[in-house]
């Protein structure tokens, strides 16, 4: 969306990256001679899947070498790199307000004619362009995450339960479960950003499809839009544990994978950490069954190159090589990730009730994207969870809004 607050950072971005197009590329180039090009890539789970695909590539092209940069809080990090004018050749990142404020700085290269374009899944492409609002592309979108129910088969077999695919059967299958003296539901709230799976599903289900639209042009507010969904969330807590603020993500990854809950609200990323924790679980996805039960998937990762790299040529090879099917599978087997590229399937069996979603085109973004940091959205969401207060939850929500909307 756009925010004056945005559009500073974005100014001032633009400004240091036309400042440094004729800027000298140190690390361009390696002492044995080959072209070096730099990787930077936010996830930090995927930086063993990455090395191993770098590795290949190198082998295939002996006259490049790739250097992966994966820091802690790598977005901010690469907000700072664009501001000082070193901008890594290839950048992997989320289709999010970030993409939207650093591609409108000017720092990715137009890929809006490119080919790789015509494979994407056109849902993913328009994610891009709303998020931005630009009618341009500067990223190839990679790879699809989405928010789902992961549950327990053994428990729901136990207990007699069968999928459900209404909101009321939904609550029936929790208080089913909370009978039987087990948790329906984990949470995970020290960490702020865990409310957010859940809320994104809720919101996205509910708010209407225009809703940033219209809540940009000041034709409606999170007090009317995301009621409800607010109100569905804390009815889902009733089905939690104790000390639901105490405990955090890799806990909660622990604890489902322990069988100290039925169900656990996440993002299909936490499954390998799950599996991890217990290879012989037995676990499954649904879509939350709440009306139309789209699934929420976003761009979990784009390929954008630098618009100032010094070896544009073997930055786009190496993008291309990531796009082939057979690396990009590579990629989607470890990650457990969906691909936003036509025609290449996620076959994960734990991940079956989710691809008829996804074969259909039912998928919806993720609210969050089209938020801006300085809202704290995550924030404001782990004190609901502990003061529980619907509306000054919204009242709080849209007072931020307002202090980074622009409606010039």
């Amino acid at each position: 969306m756009k925010k004056s607050i945005s559009l500073v950072a974005t100014g001032m971005i633009a400004l240091s990256v036309l400042a440094g197009c004729g800027s000298k590329d140190e690390a361009s180039s390696s002492s044995n001679g080959k072209v070096k090009i730099e990787f930077f890539q936010y996830k930090s789970e995927a930086k063993g899947t990455f090395d191993e695909l770098i590795n290949k590539f190198e082998k295939e092209n002996p006259t490049i070498d790739v250097v992966q940069s994966q820091p802690p809080d790598a977005i901010t990090v690469l907000k700072t790199r664009v501001a000082k004018r070193d901008l890594p050749d290839v950048i992997g990142m989320g289709g999010d307000v970030s993409y939207a404020e650093i591609s409108k700085a000017g720092a990715f290269k137009d890929v809006s004619k490119d080919s790789a374009l015509n494979d994407v899944q056109p849902a993913y492409v328009g994610m891009l362009k709303d998020i931005s609002k630009q009618e341009k592309v500067y990223g190839i979108p990679y790879a699809a995450n989405a928010d789902a129910v992961i549950y327990n088969k053994t428990i729901f077999k136990d207990l007699g339960i069968e999928v459900p695919t209404t909101w009321d059967e939904f609550i029936a299958a929790a208080e089913k479960v909370k009978a039987a003296g087990k948790i329906p539901f984990y949470f995970t709230f020290k960490d702020a950003w865990t409310a957010l799976p859940a809320y994104n599903v809720l919101a996205a289900n509910t708010q209407g499809e225009d809703f940033f639209k219209d809540l940009d042009k000041g034709k409606t507010t999170f007090a009317e839009g995301h009621k409800e969904a607010t109100e569905k969330l804390l009815t889902l807590l009733k089905y939690g544990h104790k000390d639901q603020l105490g405990k955090a993500y890799n806990d909660g990854n622990v604890a489902f994978a322990k069988g100290e809950s039925a169900m656990y609200l996440q993002g299909i990323w936490a499954i390998p950490e799950i599996k991890k924790a217990n290879p012989n679980i037995d676990l499954g996805v649904f879509p939350y069954p709440i009306n139309d039960s789209k699934v929420v998937s976003g761009v979990d990762l784009l390929l954008a190159q630098s618009a100032t790299s010094k070896h544009p040529k073997e930055a786009k090879k190496f993008i291309d090589f990531l796009l082939s099917d057979e690396n990009m599978k590579t990629y989607l087997t470890e990650q457990n990730a969906f691909a936003a590229k036509r025609g290449v399937v996620q076959e994960a069996p734990e991940l079956e009730g989710l691809k008829a979603s996804f074969d259909k085109g039912n998928v919806v973004d993720f609210p969050d994207h089209y938020v801006p940091t300085a809202v704290a959205l995550d924030k404001q969401l782990q004190v609901l969870t502990q003061k529980k207060n619907v509306g000054e939850y919204l009242k709080t929500l849209d007072s931020e809004w307002e202090k980074v909307a622009d409606r010039k």
